[in-house]
């Protein structure tokens, strides 16, 4: 049986790459849309590879976007995130990418899924993301009225400069579990099956996220994610935390279950007070260069960066009184971001945090704002057997509207 083509665009947003794929241009019913992506990007695959796709074999590079107009009132764009599993036939839509948010405004503008401005040479475009319901407001340079790629902004974890892009995420609390602090508290005590009680904090802001002393874990917090991904037992054991953090939340009814029912989230930072510590690019973090030290673990992996949903998470969690990130954290000045060291390097991420709530005891998150880059690397059609297609394709398209 012959392939399917179907319209597509290989971007990499941030530390992340992935198929970006217009609403239009793709089955009408969701549930059609997992088959192709996983052909796509060469899932499943039991050795780990994705040979058969154009998928990379880590989950920051297993990962598509789907951008169509918005209806809503102040929106420009919706986009939907979908995390393929690599080694099982499974899309996740639970959480969002951070990084690839960064190529959304570029590729609505490209395609013409969003209005340029009437003027100059920057764009703004507001966004929102189907799988939380929250907003992002992107602002990004243009060149001949498509989105700029080339300026001299430097990204850790990516080779070269690039032109900026500026993303604020409003409201970012509550995006999984529809509150900031989850189990109402800073910090807590797990309940980790074959390690007893283990401290840490569950923060939902961006995505949610299990933070967790790496010295309480066994490690130093250091380690690059080779060195973790090595040793079996520490998979297991990150895993268990993991697990039993996805129980506490109500998204899996028991850690052995919650690799399977909830693989995504929440991410599992492992975190530490700020030292010297080498990258995967050779260099080295100074001790007087960071703010916290962090890990993250992503579908059974070690980040190879930071997942940018994890940072912004942390940042915001690094602003709260009580929480394990905060006990750890150097405090940046007033106003100033919160410099993570992560295994390619440091991240800067700005969060505005205050007291709020009915009783004026809680937290609320106002905004967090990073900078990014990113790179249409390949636009055309992607190939999939005409057999994952529940329904005809939608009639081939330019990859890049017509201007």
């Amino acid at each position: 049986m012959a392939q399917a083509r179907i319209p597509a665009a290989f971007v990499r947003g941030g530390t992340s790459r992935g198929l970006f794929f217009r609403r239009d241009r793709l089955p009408a019913d969701r549930e059609d849309w997992a088959p192709i992506f996983l052909a796509a990007l060469g899932s499943p695959d039991p050795y780990g590879r994705q040979l058969d796709g154009l998928g990379g074999g880590v989950s920051s590079l297993s990962k598509v976007v789907v951008v169509e107009p918005s209806s809503r009132p102040g929106v420009d764009v919706d986009y939907t995130f979908g995390q393929v599993a690599i080694g099982e036939a499974s899309v996740a839509y639970r959480t969002n990418c951070g990084n690839l948010t960064a190529a959304v405004g570029p590729f609505a503008i490209d395609e013409g899924l969003a209005p340029p401005p009437a003027s100059g040479g920057e764009a703004a475009v507001t966004l929102h993301n189907v799988n939380t319901g929250k907003r992002i407001a992107a602002r990004f340079a243009l060149d001949g009225g498509r989105a700029a790629v080339e300026g001299d902004f430097e990204l850790q974890g990516v080779a070269g400069r690039g032109a900026p892009i500026r993303l604020a995420f409003r409201d970012p609390g509550g995006a999984v579990t529809g509150a900031l602090l989850p189990t109402g508290r800073p910090a807590g005590t797990l309940a980790v099956p074959g390690r007893g009680g283990v401290r840490a904090s569950i923060v939902d802001a961006t995505t949610a996220v299990v933070a967790v002393r790496a010295a309480d874990l066994g490690l130093r917090g250091d380690e690059l994610p080779d060195a973790i991904e090595a040793d079996a037992g520490t998979l297991a054991r990150l895993e268990a935390v993991r697990g039993a953090a996805a129980v506490r939340l109500g998204l899996a009814p028991g850690a052995a279950e919650a690799r399977e029912r909830s693989p995504q989230s929440p991410l599992l930072a492992i975190v530490a007070p700020p030292r010297e510590a080498r990258t995967l690019g050779g260099g080295a973090v100074g001790e007087g260069a960071a703010d916290l030290t962090a890990r993250v673990m992503s579908m059974g992996q070690a980040h190879r960066a930071l997942p940018l949903t994890a940072a912004m998470c942390l940042a915001v969690a690094a602003r709260i009184e009580g929480t394990v990130v905060h006990e750890l954290a150097r405090p940046p000045a007033a106003g100033a971001d919160l410099r993570l060291a992560h295994p390619s390097g440091v991240l800067p991420v700005g969060a505005s945090v205050r007291r709020g709530g009915p009783d004026g005891e809680g937290w609320i998150a106002d905004d967090v704002v990073v900078v990014r880059t990113a790179r249409r690397l390949m636009e055309g059609h992607v190939l999939v057997p005409a057999s994952r297609l529940a329904a005809p394709a939608a009639p081939p398209a330019p990859a890049v509207a017509a201007r």
